[in-house]
């Protein structure tokens, strides 16, 4: 597979129909991450990962709780020594969301995770060591019910295709991740989520349509890795899981920011939205300012912004700033404003219901959301 080369179509093995895009995320395996299910047509998940140590027991906790109340539904954590499995266990009994044990290098720490609660690890195959020191944490996981995130990436090859120059990044990725997986099935365990990311937007694209095609039961974990700070990590992330999800293509999925680890999962919800596959909160429409605008809309909007993220209705809420992009372009708006010199109109399904100065904008437009 050539990588790098711009075409403006997409390759026909790799089009799918809403129909067989459906079909692809329906047949994978599922499997359970404390009572999360990935895959076989569940609903896509969202996780995130702990920015806190496993030692500060409190300020991981802390920081679960703040995910959790923005629906992030899996958790994994760091767990670079054995000092990181001190508090391990403590935050596995408290925690309200299933907690994800990310291993590398040491295989005795994968084993020690198990024991102290971990409902699911990540690990790579490829930087764990020899092959016994694999096949010991699938049996210690088998044992235990619980699933391992096979994780590939440029750093974490198989070691057969490392130094490989016949095969591009996405032929060396998706060969490392079909040996990793012939592996576990070989050793009887079923419970596999693959992952094969890259920092780069189509290698990432490239290497999941394959990896669907290659090994189409098995639940795949979305992302792009390294995707930088907020604003460029927003647009990769969206980019490159967008394409793939709205392909049928992805069962759980984490956004990675170099930001405060909420905007992971605001990021990560809006996606899903964005692509009509979850929403947890109303969706704002809000049209570009011009110099036909006569209020602070940018303001505006960020404030209604903000306070839909507490409402958990599938709305669609509209702030326009002129009559122009008013109710007309907004039509199929549940509920609405559009603004004139210091007035805004309150509209619902294209239809005006009456008008409130600017001060009260805002309280007006949530007291209609609130009648809904």
């Amino acid at each position: 597979m050539e990588t790098g080369v711009r075409s403006n179509s997409v390759p026909a093995m790799m089009r799918r129909s809403a129909g067989e895009a459906e079909a692809a995320r329906t047949n994978t395996n599922q499997v359970m991450v404390g009572k999360v299910p990935i895959g076989g047509g569940a609903a896509i998940a969202v996780q995130s990962m702990l920015t806190t140590r496993t030692t500060d027991v409190e300020a991981c906790l802390t920081q679960i709780d703040e995910l959790a109340a923005l629906d992030c539904e899996i958790i994994r954590v760091a767990i670079p020594s054995a000092e990181a499995l001190l508090g391990f266990a403590e935050i596995c009994e408290r925690s309200p969301l299933p907690i994800v044990a990310d291993i590398h290098f040491d295989h005795r720490l994968a084993l020690e995770a198990v024991n102290r609660g971990a409902a699911k690890l990540r690990i790579n195959p490829g930087n764990i060591g020899s092959l016994d020191k694999v096949d010991a944490i699938i049996d210690a996981a088998g044992e235990a019910g619980i699933p391992i995130r096979v994780g590939v990436n440029a750093g974490s090859l198989a070691h057969e295709f490392q130094l490989r120059q016949d095969l591009t990044q996405v032929e060396k990725l998706v060969a490392s991740a079909v040996t990793f997986v012939e592996h576990f099935e070989e050793r009887g365990f079923s419970q596999v989520v693959l992952s094969a990311k890259a920092h780069d937007v189509r290698t990432t694209v490239d290497t999941y349509r394959l990896l669907s095609k290659r090994l189409p039961t098995i639940p795949l974990h979305l992302g792009v890795t390294e995707a930088g700070t907020l604003l460029q990590g927003t647009v990769k992330s969206a980019v490159g899981m967008g394409i793939l999800l709205m392909e049928g293509i992805g069962d759980t999925f984490r956004v990675s920011l170099t930001a405060d680890v909420k905007d992971e999962v605001l990021v990560a919800w809006e996606l899903l939205a964005a692509c009509g596959l979850r929403r947890r909160t109303p969706e704002l429409v809000s049209c570009p300012t011009c110099g036909r605008c006569q209020v602070d809309l940018v303001s505006l909007a960020n404030e209604v912004q903000q306070r839909l993220q507490s409402v958990r209705k599938p709305l669609s809420v509209a702030v326009m700033g002129c009559v122009v992009n008013g109710p007309g372009e907004a039509a199929e708006a549940d509920v609405g404003v559009a603004c004139g010199r210091g007035s805004g109109a309150i509209f619902s399904q294209g239809s005006v219901l009456y008008t409130v100065p600017e001060e009260r904008i805002i309280e007006a437009l949530f007291a209609e959301i609130d009648k809904l």
